[in-house]
């Protein structure tokens, strides 16, 4: 049985092992002292907000984090879900849809505009899953981006 609930700052040990695997599913280098500190600051500064999924053994298996963003044309608070991650042992048992339904909740009770989301053109899984779910590929924009 898996459970979604929102984190608080006594996850952060747990979390920030599945933090890293979701950076290392990026290609990003190991360094859970700073992946550490980075989400302590976010929960400290209230600056995100995650939900986690924890198995009946009230392991952590999976997380997303959303951070605010809002939008000047429409004068609305939006949320950005930023990560995603559930580990392999708990892949295509449908806990990413229940994080994502987690979210979309928080979406809702925040009376936010709605939830946008990036994700790499070769992520397969993921842009298998996004549509599943209800999110629709922007069509009508252009992202840039720079590296300060």
């Amino acid at each position: 049985m898996i459970t979604i609930r929102k984190a608080d700052i006594s996850d952060l040990n747990n979390l920030t092992k599945l933090f890293e695997g979701y950076r290392n599913f990026y290609r990003q280098p190991s360094n859970y002292d700073k992946a550490y500190q980075f989400l302590k600051e976010r929960f400290e500064k209230k600056e995100s907000v995650v939900y986690v999924a924890e198995n009946e053994n009230q392991e952590l298996i999976g997380f997303t984090q959303l951070y605010p963003i809002f939008t000047s044309t429409r004068l609305e608070r939006a949320w950005l879900l930023n990560d995603l991650f559930v580990m392999h042992s708990g892949r295509g048992k449908g806990i990413s849809k229940k994080l994502i339904q987690a979210a979309k909740d928080h979406c809702v009770e925040t009376k936010a505009y709605g939830i946008m989301l990036e994700t790499e053109r070769t992520n397969i899984i993921g842009n298998k899953l996004y549509p599943s779910v209800g999110f629709e590929k922007e069509k009508g924009n252009f992202y840039y981006w720079t590296n300060k």
